[in-house]
Order: structure tokens, then sequence, then C-alpha cells
């Protein structure tokens, strides 16, 4: 089971890798610009995303100007400087939506980790932020005897596309000073 689940890890992770490039330069280019600028980046992990928050903020290697968006289920104040990362399991999550469009209509540049989930009619995270880095996972990854699936690791998969950014944020940051 260990070796059927690592080789489908390492192929979400490949395709992180190869498919999200442009969108982490990207996302990583609005970031750091609020690092440069003394700004803020305020990070935000819904349900089981709160690990990538907290890898973010005291990790080993705490996200250089990370901090909180909420502080006790309040949204902290936003300067213009600063700008967002939100990470949640899909594209599809009404509260991560709910939160991507009030920074919309305030103007803050919103950068998103989530896997997304095609749906018709339905609104996504992908319209709401000015980024999205895929994190593929829409499924459970190991086949089981009857046709069933199991093994979601979404933390996994959404904390492979952060160090990703993060990595990218470090090297324009360091290409600034």
């Amino acid at each position: 089971m260990l070796k059927i689940f690592t080789t489908q890890l390492q192929g979400h992770f490949s395709r992180i890798m190869e498919q999200e490039e442009m969108n982490m330069e990207d996302g990583a280019r609005i970031l750091a610009q609020s690092v440069i600028s003394d700004g803020a980046i305020l990070i935000h992990g819904f349900g089981e995303m709160a690990a990538i928050t907290t890898e973010a903020l005291v990790g080993a290697e705490p996200l250089k100007s990370a901090k909180p968006l909420f502080d006790h289920g309040k949204m902290n104040v936003i300067e213009d400087v600063d700008s967002v990362l939100l990470i949640t399991r899909f594209s599809t999550d009404e509260e991560a939506i709910k939160v991507a469009e009030e920074l919309r209509s305030k103007g803050i540049q919103t950068v998103a980790i989530s896997a997304v989930v095609k749906s018709e009619g339905d609104r996504t995270l992908e319209e709401s932020v000015d980024i999205l880095i895929d994190s593929k996972l829409t499924k459970p990854l190991i086949p089981d005897d009857v046709g069933a699936r199991f093994g979601f690791p979404s933390v996994m998969t959404a904390l492979y596309a952060y160090f990703g950014l993060k990595f990218t944020i470090k090297e324009m940051v360091e290409e600034f000073e």
C-alpha cells in the first residue's frame, strides 16, 4: 500500500511542479512585492489547511513577513502594501470564496492554493483571487479491492505547492536586495 501511495503522491508532486510553475511565479511575485515593500503576507488555511498556516508562521523556517489573516475569528487590518495567501482543499469551498470576494472588494491582492474542481454554475475560488495554484488532488489516491478509493493527502499536496511558492518568493526577495 505504502508503495502505491508514494508513487501516486510523487505523480501529484510532479504535476504540480510541471503544470503550476507559471502560477507559482506569478503568485510569488504578488506576495514578494509585499515583503519588499515592508508589508505583510496575511495567510489563512481553511479546515485542515490550518497546518499550512502553522508551517508558515511558526515552522522551522517561517515565511518572511507572514502574519495570520484572522485573529480570534476577526479579520486583521490589511494595509495597501499587504497581500493574502489563502489555502483550502477545493476551489469550491464557499467559506474561502466568501473571504476572497471580500478581499477583492477591498482591492487586496490574493493568491490561493487549492485543488481546482470543475463545477457547472457554481462560483469558484479561481474567479475571486488574482492567482490560484492548483494542488491537483481531487480524489483519494489508492484503489481498494472493490473499486473504492482511500488516502486523501490534501495537506501534503498543498504543503508541496506552498513550499514551491515560498522558495520562489525567497529567490525574488533575495534578487531585489
